[in-house]
């Protein structure tokens, strides 16, 4: 796990979209949303999640779960690589924040309290840090999880 915090590069993404006042107070201040008041803690449409500040596809549909806790819950990115692991100890807590790789954004924290049978991780993310690109899932896909509507 990294433990430095990367430098963290203007509240503008890669491809220049503007962040809501939100998406900046979340993304790039380490804040967080209320639980069950984002847009995708209930979505279970197939496709992408993407980093709302720069395009980074992060988690696929087919990781997502329902952990009971308010927030769109993962097992795991859709490519490990696409994420960072810095160490967080603020609001009196130790924990793993989760950031977008590809431009530092904050986007939530990963805990030891997933479904076992898939690994055990629960990757608590933001609604408000992500885009849901709604597509069937590649072949080979997980099809039970994409089988269900929002």
């Amino acid at each position: 796990m990294d433990t430095a915090a990367p430098q963290q590069p203007d509240v503008r993404g890669a491809d220049e979209r503007e962040l809501t006042p939100e998406q900046r107070r979340i993304m790039w201040e380490g804040g967080t949303e209320p639980p069950f008041s984002g847009a995708y803690w209930d979505t279970h449409a197939p496709g992408m999640y993407r980093c709302a500040s720069c395009g980074a596809e992060i988690f696929s549909s087919t990781a997502k779960f329902d952990s009971g806790t308010g927030w769109p819950s993962f097992t795991e990115p859709a490519n490990r690589a696409r994420v960072t692991l810095v160490s967080d100890a603020g609001h009196g807590m130790q924990r793993t924040e989760v950031r977008c790789a590809a431009c530092g954004a904050h986007l939530g924290h990963v805990f030891d309290d997933g479904p076992e049978e898939r690994g055990g991780k629960r990757y608590c993310i933001n609604s408000t840090c992500l885009l849901h690109d709604r597509q069937p899932p590649a072949a080979g896909d997980d099809q039970d999880t994409a089988a269900r509507a929002d």
